[in-house]
């Protein structure tokens, strides 16, 4: 069916089946009536949403954290980010947690960035970014199974590892370059 431009006709989600409840995502197949009249059967992962933090450091440096992540059985350097405890957290609430979590620094200048959608095909994960500076040491707090690097690079150092292909985690790539922009305004 082909649409008019600038119009989209209404999509209805008339059945939703949990296929798998998860410790930290659910997985849902659902039935959505589309414009033409099909009903097409899509999948769908529900995620209680999660924070982001650039936390910029007295140098100008980026904190990341280089861990092991196992959807793609490989280490992973990013910036910090966790997902929320529940869907009442705010996520400005969440970011500050897992700032000091994972890296040990505390900040009262925290601020939001830009939200991003992780992958709307098919998760409905929003994750918001923001961004921290002055920041205050304080102490990690990693859970149990949780083993992370710390490591400082430039802006520059970073976008030639997004460039290169080393970094590969969206929020990463989106909150830097949104980062780099706000400064460069």
């Amino acid at each position: 069916m082909i649409l008019e431009e600038g119009k989209v006709d209404k999509f209805e989600i008339i059945n939703r089946k949990l296929e798998h409840k998860g410790a930290i995502v659910d997985f849902y197949t659902l039935d959505v009536k589309v414009p033409n009249g099909n009903i097409a059967h899509w999948d769908r992962i529900e995620h209680k949403g999660a924070s982001a933090i650039v936390p910029v450091d007295e140098e100008g440096k980026i904190i990341l954290v280089r861990q092991y992540r196992g959807a793609i059985d490989d280490l992973m350097l990013e910036l910090p980010a966790g997902g929320r405890d529940s869907i009442d957290e705010d996520f400005r609430t969440c970011a500050t947690r897992e700032l000091e979590e994972e890296i040990g620094y505390r900040s009262e200048n925290v601020e939001h960035l830009i939200d991003y959608h992780s992958a709307a095909a098919y998760t409905s994960e929003l994750i918001a970014i923001y961004y921290a500076t002055d920041l205050i040491p304080s102490h990690q707090n990693l859970d149990e199974n949780e083993m992370i690097d710390i490591e400082r690079y430039t802006i520059a150092e970073i976008e030639d590892m997004i460039f290169s292909g080393e970094i590969t985690d969206g929020k990463t790539i989106a909150g830097v370059l949104a980062y780099k922009s706000l400064i460069s305004r």
